[in-house]
């Protein structure tokens, strides 16, 4: 794990890496740095099958009850958007800043292309061409394919997404990278059969990206840390 702390505003933000984090605990521990509001990037590799849902989202909305009844846990996050799907393997990162940090900026809520250069930055590290694109608009409750924010586009599929949190301190920047799509699940759960649409999904091993997840983690918090330090000079 890497761990290095700072305090200062728009200094090189502390990396941390986790492998093995059921979401429960990813959300809890992104919540404690948000608390903290000290520069930070984390990326967590999960454990577990589990689908999130946004803050604003109902606790009985059909998809959380047909996931329930297919024996998927269930979580909420503190930040927005609809359901999401996270799966052993699965990457999830996140990045703190203070609010009064230059890279928060008035446009926090679609700097999705700032926040986020990490990754795309991590994924031309593997050959493929990735930016943050419009989102599709093609469901409502599978936060990828709705109408909300950006999404992470890979190869001109979609890959996944971020979501935020902002307190009266601190901005929680949060986003998910899968390792493989469940299809099968995404229908069940979320009612998606056309095919096409489903095929617009993609993962980081459809893609190619072939090394050990914990081993992604840490490259993927490294360009995360370097486009953030970069952005603050």
């Amino acid at each position: 794990m890497a761990d290095r702390s700072v305090s200062s505003v728009g200094s090189t933000p502390r990396e941390v890496v986790r492998d093995g984090a059921s979401c429960v605990e990813e959300f809890r521990e992104d919540e404690l740095l948000l608390r903290q509001g000290v520069p930070a990037v984390r990326v967590s590799v999960l454990s577990g099958l589990t689908v999130s849902y946004g803050v604003g989202v109902p606790d009985d909305a059909p998809y959380l009850l047909r996931a329930r009844a297919a024996g998927v846990a269930t979580v909420r996050r503190t930040s927005g958007g609809t359901g999401v799907v996270h799966a052993p393997g699965d990457l999830a990162w996140s990045i703190v800043l203070p609010r009064s940090d230059p890279r928060v900026g008035k446009d926090f809520v679609r700097a999705y292309a700032r926040l986020g250069a990490g990754v795309i930055a991590f994924l031309r590290r593997h050959g493929v061409v990735g930016r943050w694109a419009d989102s599709p608009g093609l469901t409502p409750d599978f936060c990828v394919l709705s109408d909300r924010g950006q999404v992470l586009s890979a190869n001109s599929r979609i890959l996944g997404g971020a979501a935020q949190h902002l307190s009266r301190a601190s901005l929680l920047h949060q986003g998910m990278i899968p390792l493989a799509v469940d299809r099968d699940l995404i229908t069940r759960v979320f009612q998606i059969t056309d095919r096409e649409t489903l095929d617009r999904l993609v993962s980081l091993t459809e893609l190619g990206v072939q090394l050990p997840p914990v081993e992604v983690a840490r490259q993927l918090a490294s360009e995360l840390a370097r486009e953030l330090t970069g952005a603050s000079r």
